[in-house]
């Protein structure tokens, strides 16, 4: 894939993809969109509010399908039902903190909403504890994402020569991290199920 393509496609779809990555699930993409803001592909607000959105809309949508459905989505999700617990755990010590962290503990990211509207938190307090979470969350890995491209600059001499290389580099590591950890979640789940 030649540079300019790959710069191309970042330009005209980086944004969409930060939001639909942060709507499923998302640390990798921001952090790469964060670090495709420091190479001038995009702007770092922009990775910001893409991601703010794509994780605050998912988590809403999540925790209404858990007011509904979350008992029988959870009880579908061999891989979730031990991270349901330790929501459920949480829940009733610290139900406020759980809410404005969730997307900062791997395994928790994504059962958190369906277990909160599972058990019927208030929709107000679910909202603005959500937005305050997601805001913090958006600005602190697409900050962590472009000065990670700072720290890649200091150590390679010639940086924008091999910036984009660098750039899917991280991508391929972080789809590749994302897949070993389902099928090592699948598995664990699987085998406390025998």
């Amino acid at each position: 894939m030649s540079h300019e393509l790959l710069s191309e496609l970042i330009r005209n779809y980086g944004y969409l993809a930060i939001l639909i990555g942060t709507f499923l699930e998302g640390e990798t993409i921001l952090i790469l969109g964060g670090l495709a803001a420091h190479m001038g592909f995009l702007e770092l607000p922009w990775v910001m509010a893409a991601a703010l959105t794509g994780s605050f809309t998912g988590d809403q949508l999540y925790y209404y399908l858990g007011r509904h459905y979350g008992p029988k989505i959870i009880a579908r999700r061999l891989s979730w039902q031990e991270s349901a617990a330790k929501v459920y755990r949480h829940l009733h010590r610290h139900q406020n903190l759980l809410i404005l962290s969730f997307r900062f503990f791997y395994g928790l990211r994504n059962v958190t909403p369906f277990a909160v509207g599972a058990a019927h938190i208030s929709r107000t307090r679910f909202f603005v504890l959500n937005l305050i979470g997601a805001v913090v969350w958006a600005v602190a890995f697409a900050t962590a994402g472009y000065l990670s491209g700072e720290a890649f600059r200091l150590i390679l001499d010639d940086f924008k020569h091999y910036q984009l290389y660098i750039l899917l580099g991280l991508l391929v590591a972080g789809i590749l991290f994302w897949l070993i950890m389902l099928i090592h979640r699948r598995r664990r789940a699987l085998a406390q199920k025998s």
